[in-house]
């Protein structure tokens, strides 16, 4: 019988457990900056002894502290630094492109869309798209679409995407995911569309490559005091989420955070990238080291909807200038 995870589960209780499914795996994982879940999470799986970790990150030098950190934990680790910029379409290209001339790392077993922003302000990415849109969906969906035969050549091939709960604050705006130049724009919408997007993804993948072997899938990682929401004023922005959350009649409009420690934050991160007993949930969205049931959980169907996946798959093709027909 598989043991039973829930909120207090921790990453390292989970590493322990998978230790053999961890051992020898070629993990690549974006948003590793020091103590935040990226880092946390490669720090807890270098104790299990995988081949090699690629620490993927807009800024080398975090990234190498990071591998500092690894090394620290089990010397034992090799580990590769890959400069990746998810909010340029170029620079996504360009680090995709390295990823595929690395002769020596023939496949990757599992890969992690960590990296994300989230709340911030109105900006445009440089190819003018809404900077949480452009950062937290269309560069992972180019990364991970040109870097798949890296992945789909592993036996055992994973993609995990890290959402939030936070997707219950926007489905896609189909019509307007710009927010009208900036009209329209609400930071927490935009953060819940782009989450939403991150779920969305996930089943695409699934629905396309499951039949090559891939399994992927879409977590809430919980709330943890990290750098992702260091730049936000919380005496103005929880009230601003909570008006959001209270317009859409969501619970968390009227409920309290519930906060994990770093250890319980990196848990399903580990769950959903090496436990076996998820091969029967391909696609699944996850909390608490385990599948979200809807009727406890939060889970919005506008993000669990195989129509609304493929619709976005289409908008993401267009607006990255590739088709990726599998």
């Amino acid at each position: 019988m598989a043991p039973v995870h829930d909120a207090k589960t921790t990453a390292t209780e989970l590493v322990a457990e998978l230790e053999s499914d961890i051992r020898g795996k070629v993990v690549l994982m974006t948003g590793v900056s020091p103590k935040g879940l990226g880092a946390l999470f490669a720090e807890a799986i270098a104790k299990a002894g995988p081949a090699l970790i690629i620490l993927a990150s807009r800024n080398p030098t975090k990234a190498g502290q990071t591998a500092e950190a690894i090394e620290a934990a089990n010397a034992g680790v090799e580990t590769r630094l890959l400069e990746l910029d998810l909010g340029s379409l170029a620079a996504v290209r360009r680090a995709a492109d390295a990823v595929r001339l690395w002769d020596d790392v023939p496949c990757i077993d599992v890969l992690v869309n960590n990296a994300g922003i989230m709340a911030v302000d109105y900006s445009l990415s440089p190819d003018g798209f809404e900077s949480q849109f452009a950062t937290n969906h269309l560069g992972p969906f180019l990364f991970t679409n040109l870097i798949i035969d890296k992945v789909l050549a592993s036996k055992s091939p994973r993609v995990v995407n890290v959402s939030s709960d936070g997707h219950r604050l926007s489905p896609i705006r189909w019509y307007d995911y710009g927010f009208d130049s900036g009209k329209t724009y609400n930071k927490w919408q935009a953060y819940g569309q782009s989450k939403t997007a991150n779920m969305l993804f996930t089943l695409a993948l699934a629905e396309k490559l499951g039949g090559r072997g891939l399994l992927t899938y879409s977590l809430h990682p919980g709330v943890i005091g990290t750098n992702l929401g260091a730049h936000i004023d919380w005496e103005e922005g929880g009230p601003s989420m909570q008006a959001v959350d209270r317009g859409l009649g969501n619970r968390e409009g009227w409920a309290e955070f519930k906060w994990k420690t770093s250890d319980e934050g990196v848990a399903t991160h580990v769950y959903a990238a090496f436990d076996p007993a998820l091969k029967d949930h391909n696609g699944a969205y996850l909390e608490d080291s385990q599948v979200v049931d809807p009727l406890v959980q939060t889970v919005k169907p506008w993000a669990t909807s195989k129509i609304e996946a493929e619709r976005l798959w289409k908008l993401s093709e267009g607006l990255v200038e590739e088709e990726f027909p599998y």
